[in-house]
């Protein structure tokens, strides 16, 4: 990338916590956030958000009566936001640029309504504005008042990345100097579920399945090369984070290469055994930077066979013989749809700021880096639509 774009501000709402602290902190703990939670008459496992973490956006919907119709895939994205501007030091009213997308939106509003609908024939005056998919940026435009651009899009679970490839172009385009980018997610709802069991795909984990003695193990084993079947399970939350043009004090990291490709499709949702998107999408955000320079990838990993495998093969093909560190943060969190590229990016950040790695319990390191100088975040959905983020240290 010719001109340096730096994240200056990260705020997010996850399972992991409500602050950068907090989240960090959970990510040094060897445990995960996965419940088993009530969808319809079944159990399920899930990574809803803490009951502190819930207070809070209630207190948020609470505060504002056009607030209190909004679904929690906005409110989320507007605590994240409030946050990230504030740590930024950007002022409400300020032109910035606002992206922030999701691969389900209004999810739980739009099954409420559906639900309505089929029982009395009508549904409510605002089942139509409240559930579209801009409805998250426009509402995150209007409580922080920007005059910039709003753009809200779903490109799958690659939605956040993509809405980082946004930024980076408006801000590389000199139509705009500031963007704030990201996802949000709150999909946790029956049908939903019902959707990821019908793929075959939802962990069925029982604490019978742990390889170890009197210990519940993980239910999700996203980055376990030896699992026999699939495990993903859905977590919820936000990050959004703050793009500026140029390196400042406040810079967190800097933007060094972005990439992205298309899988050629061959079924509405696998990807080819090594993952051609993954590779065209890492070796653009690579560039002229030699493959050896990537100190770690923070990989998309969902936790499926196919998924965890076919992306390993990818790295396998562009780095060679040295790969980098892996890591992924699904077999704590979940898989947040939408919202999980920028989830990646907070852990990515947060490993370059803390120089230290978060290992994943399922595999055996036989290196891992010294120091963090450059690491490589990914991200694809359905459709083959993958996303490579190039970060670098601020040193």
């Amino acid at each position: 990338m010719k001109e340096p774009i730096s994240i200056t501000a990260i705020g997010s709402i996850s399972p992991l916590g409500k602050t950068s602290e907090e989240t960090w902190q959970n990510y040094l703990k060897d445990v995960h956030f996965f419940e088993q939670k009530a969808f319809g008459d079944d159990k399920e496992w899930a990574a809803p958000l803490s009951k502190d973490s819930k207070k809070e956006i209630e207190e948020l919907k609470n505060s504002d009566n056009k607030y209190k119709s909004l679904d929690d895939s906005v409110l989320y994205a507007l605590y994240a936001s409030r946050d990230a501007i504030a740590k930024a030091g950007w002022k409400e009213g300020d032109d910035f640029g606002i992206n922030i997308g999701s691969s389900r939106g209004a999810t739980a509003l739009f099954e409420k309504y559906h639900q309505e609908f089929l029982e009395n024939n009508r549904t409510a005056t605002l089942s139509s504005p409240t559930t579209t998919l801009g409805n998250i940026s426009s509402w995150v435009a209007h409580d922080l008042k920007t005059k910039g651009p709003e753009i809200s899009h779903s490109i799958t679970c690659s939605t956040a990345l993509h809405s980082v490839l946004n930024g980076v172009a408006w801000i590389r385009s000199g139509m705009a100097n500031k963007f704030l980018v990201g996802g949000s997610e709150a999909a946790l709802t029956p049908f939903t579920i019902a959707q990821m069991k019908a793929l075959k795909i939802y962990s069925q984990f029982k604490a019978g399945d742990s390889p170890e003695p009197n210990k519940i193990g993980f239910p999700s084993r996203a980055l376990d090369f030896e699992k026999e079947k699939s495990t993903m399970i859905l977590g919820e939350g936000a990050s959004v984070m703050c793009l500026e043009k140029g390196v400042s004090e406040n810079t967190l990291a800097v933007i060094e290469g972005v990439g992205y490709a298309t899988e050629p499709l061959r079924h509405n949702i696998s990807i080819s055994t090594d993952a051609e998107c993954f590779q065209g999408s890492m070796k653009m955000a690579l560039g002229e930077i030699d493959p050896d320079e990537v100190d770690a990838i923070v990989m998309h990993a969902p936790g499926t066979i196919k998924g965890d495998i076919s992306e390993y093969k990818a790295i396998e093909k562009v780095f060679c013989n040295k790969l980098p560190f892996l890591t992924t943060n699904k077999w704590k969190v979940g898989h947040t749809f939408g919202a999980s590229g920028a989830l990646s990016i907070e852990l990515a950040v947060l490993m370059l700021q803390h120089q230290q790695i978060v290992k994943v319990p399922f595999i055996t390191y036989s290196s891992t880096p010294d120091k963090l100088n450059k690491v490589l975040v990914n991200a694809v959905g359905f459709g083959g639509n993958a996303v490579s983020i190039l970060l670098s240290r601020n040193v």
